[in-house]
């Protein structure tokens, strides 16, 4: 559907070009007496690269229509990811290219949104906290409180990030997939 370049917004996909495009970031922009414009930085969903445009105000922007579909995660076979579509029970795989830096967050039964253009998977979005066990990290120190000074340590899935010192191993954590950042410790 065909929406004015003035309602562009941050995540959504476009046609641009032949290409599918996402909108990273986008900045309405009027100088002075000239004609009101819109930057946007886009990425290409299928090559990865990133790259600015300008669109005139009152250019038109064709808005691509996309299927949202629950999918859960099953396994990985080293090269493929595999999902069900918990609606049809249909199975997709995806490889660590289409996922990108959401890969290492895949835990079986894992619950995602998958957008489909064209009956093609296109995209995933991680919920945006997961709980996952502590599998290594350093011991306790005696005394030690919360404070600024975090610790690496070994998620079930294979990630590491940095966590509190008061965090031992076999904890189950709430982590920020988006970021991979520690957002609490879960009772």
């Amino acid at each position: 559907m065909a929406i004015p370049a003035t309602q562009i917004r941050r995540g959504m996909v476009i046609l641009f070009d032949g290409a599918l495009c996402k909108v990273i970031d986008f900045r309405h922009h009027t100088p002075g007496n000239l004609r009101a414009m819109v930057q946007t930085k886009l990425r290409n969903l299928r090559t990865g690269s990133s790259f600015e445009h300008r669109f005139r105000s009152a250019d038109t922007i064709e808005r691509a229509s996309l299927e949202q579909h629950e999918m859960e995660y099953l396994y990985s076979d080293g090269s493929q990811h595999h999902f069900m579509n918990t609606e049809n029970y249909e199975q997709t795989a995806l490889n660590d290219e289409d996922l990108g830096d959401m890969a290492q967050w895949m835990t079986p039964g894992l619950r995602i949104q998958a957008e489909f253009y064209e009956g093609a998977p296109i995209g995933v979005t991680l919920p945006p906290s997961l709980e996952l066990t502590v599998t290594r990290t350093e011991p306790t120190m005696k005394g030690a409180t919360i404070s600024n000074v975090n610790k690496p340590a070994t998620l079930e899935n294979g990630s590491t990030i940095s966590v509190p010192p008061f965090i031992n191993e076999g904890d189950r954590i709430r982590v920020d997939p988006a970021e991979g950042r520690y957002i609490e410790r879960v009772k």
